[in-house]
């Protein structure tokens, strides 16, 4: 594999997280500025610093209670707990990730908690399409958003666009309260701080998407670096872009489709991770965790734990 490439996916993503997360930090500094004054705004910078140092995280019980999933135990998926148990050792964690069974014909699979207690989830439609070696690229890829604190990034990018939305949403109140002295010429409005009330919270909602789509291209080059077959995880990709959504778009718009607008999307297109990950094919395969072999499925007993989900009138998968 190419290790100048990886580097290069490396420096290249890591600067624009760190670009994303200060536009974040400093767009909410000025708006604390323009609602409350440079005491408010630098109070708000510190008290964003110490949420980063402490970065509340969601429990993994509460997310998969959400969900409904249910633990997979290494009796009924053992060949995933040992190539789990790999990619966690290539990946320098300290504590093995929990398996966990997401009852539902949805393509999906996540990954939630931090790097002491954390779990990755994946749902029976996905345990029933992808090959072995296709299932080995989608846990290297959460396995990298668990190692690289990307599930932590992103909770605080969050929180952060939730107090934006906030203080812009308070400014707006004052500057509509204000207006009858604007009028009578007792108080003038700046044009620059007007701006940032009006656009702040859009402008921070577009980073936030914009540092998610960061997250999944450096989780895919992770990836790629920890199971050595970039391949296997471009085969899962393009194979979730074929039953995701697909059926419905041949129906009623046979022929195209209505891709959501790029700024708007929390994942890149599939077209362009597959085509990085691609870039970065090996040569060689010494550090393959499944070889071309790996195409065969899952036997019945390690695909589903379970019958297929099926749908019921309370509206829930069982």
């Amino acid at each position: 594999m190419d290790r100048q490439l990886l580097r290069e996916h490396k420096l290249k993503n890591d600067l624009q997280q760190l670009g994303l997360l200060a536009l974040l930090a400093l767009l909410l500094g000025y708006l604390a500025w323009v609602v409350g004054g440079p005491p408010f705004a630098w109070g708000t910078l510190i008290g964003v610093a110490l949420l980063y140092l402490v970065n509340p995280v969601a429990s993994p019980r509460l997310v998969l209670g959400m969900y409904g999933a249910r633990g997979l135990s290494r009796r009924e998926v053992p060949r995933l707990y040992g190539i789990l148990e790999e990619l966690t050792e290539r990946a320098g964690l300290e504590r093995l990730p929990r398996l966990y069974y997401l009852p539902t014909r949805v393509m999906n699979a996540f990954a939630t908690g931090r790097r002491q207690d954390a779990a990755i989830v994946l749902s029976d439609g996905l345990l029933r399409r992808l090959s072995l070696r296709e299932l080995a690229g989608v846990l290297a890829h959460e396995v990298s958003h668990i190692a690289n604190g990307d599930i932590q990034v992103m909770s605080f990018a969050d929180t952060v666009s939730r107090i934006t939305g906030l203080l812009g949403l308070l400014g707006q109140v004052l500057l509509v309260a204000s207006i009858p002295l604007v009028l009578l010429g007792l108080e003038t409005l700046p044009l620059g701080a007007l701006l940032v009330l009006l656009a702040g919270p859009t402008v921070s909602a577009l980073a936030q998407l914009a540092l998610s789509r960061n997250r999944e291209y450096e989780a895919d080059r992770s990836a790629a670096e920890l199971s050595g077959d970039p391949a296997g995880l471009a085969s899962a990709l393009k194979k979730l872009e074929r039953y995701q959504g697909r059926f419905w778009e041949q129906m009623m718009l046979p022929g195209r489709s209505l891709p959501d607008p790029s700024l708007l999307r929390t994942h890149p297109p599939t077209e362009e991770r597959v085509a990085r990950l691609l870039d970065l094919v090996p040569a060689r395969a010494d550090t393959r965790l499944i070889g071309r072999t790996g195409r065969e499925m899952l036997p019945p007993f390690e695909r589903s734990p379970r019958t297929p989900p099926r749908w019921h009138v309370g509206g829930l998968w069982y």
